[in-house]
């Protein structure tokens, strides 16, 4: 069965667009030109990955992307006609995937839908291979099981997506031990580590917020300035 692909702009032709050439490639697409029919299929329908435009006349993309993150964990690639960085951390923040900026080349935006799916389909088929034994890691009081995909602060749940739950679980693993920007990136994401990249900031300002943690007296993961993160033993 072909993967169903979320496809929400207000620009008709671009959405049009999108959706040829995700057709294409054999995806089937769910399209929209505003948020709100977009949620509304979203919550009738399996959807496997969400192309959201920032810029919507109802909704906006990110008021979206935070509605999704309160249930499901599929990849969500943002479009923006805006090029500050702050829009992209916003949305990565938020729990945003992938970032793309227009205009952009419509292959370009079906080879990163190929590798956040790939991505993501990984992912889950690793931690259903894995046995429960020595895939979980007890730190005072933060408790993150790779086979279930499951985080527990002092016994409540964290709702963590996937790239979030694979960089505590990379820090888990590698407690003790400060991990720079670089090698986290390249481990979570498998892709080369560009030195103006604010991918790894923006997810670990995420996952502080979700586990209510202070960026300035943090009790699990501590900066250390100009070398990279840590979880101390």
């Amino acid at each position: 069965m072909s993967e169903n692909i979320l496809v929400v702009d207000d620009e008709k032709e671009i959405a049009d667009l999108l959706e040829v050439y995700l057709k294409n490639d054999g995806y089937t697409v769910q399209k929209f030109y505003n948020g709100r029919e977009a949620i509304d299929c979203m919550q009738h329908n399996h959807i496997d990955l969400a192309i959201l435009d920032v810029m919507l006349p109802d909704i906006d993309g990110f008021h979206i992307c935070r509605k999704i993150r309160e249930k499901y964990y599929f990849p969500v690639i943002m479009l923006t006609a805006k090029v500050e960085d702050g829009d992209k951390i916003m949305g990565l923040t938020i729990g945003a995937d992938d970032y793309i900026t227009k205009p952009f080349n419509p292959l370009e935006v079906v080879a990163r839908v190929k590798t956040q799916l790939r991505r993501y389909t990984r992912y889950n088929t690793l931690a259903d291979k894995q046995t429960e034994e020595s895939l979980e890691y007890d730190i005072r009081g933060l408790l993150i099981n790779k086979s279930s995909h499951k985080c527990f602060l002092y016994g409540k749940e964290l709702k963590l997506t996937p790239i979030e739950f694979s960089i505590l679980w990379y820090l888990c693993e590698h407690q003790g031990r400060v991990v720079s920007s670089e090698e986290l990136f390249e481990a979570v994401w498998g892709e080369e580590y560009l030195n103006n990249n604010n991918t790894v900031m923006a997810h670990i300002g995420r996952l502080r917020e979700k586990m209510k943690e202070s960026a300035r007296k943090p009790k699990f993961i501590r900066n250390v300035w100009g070398v990279g993160y840590t979880i101390e033993k």
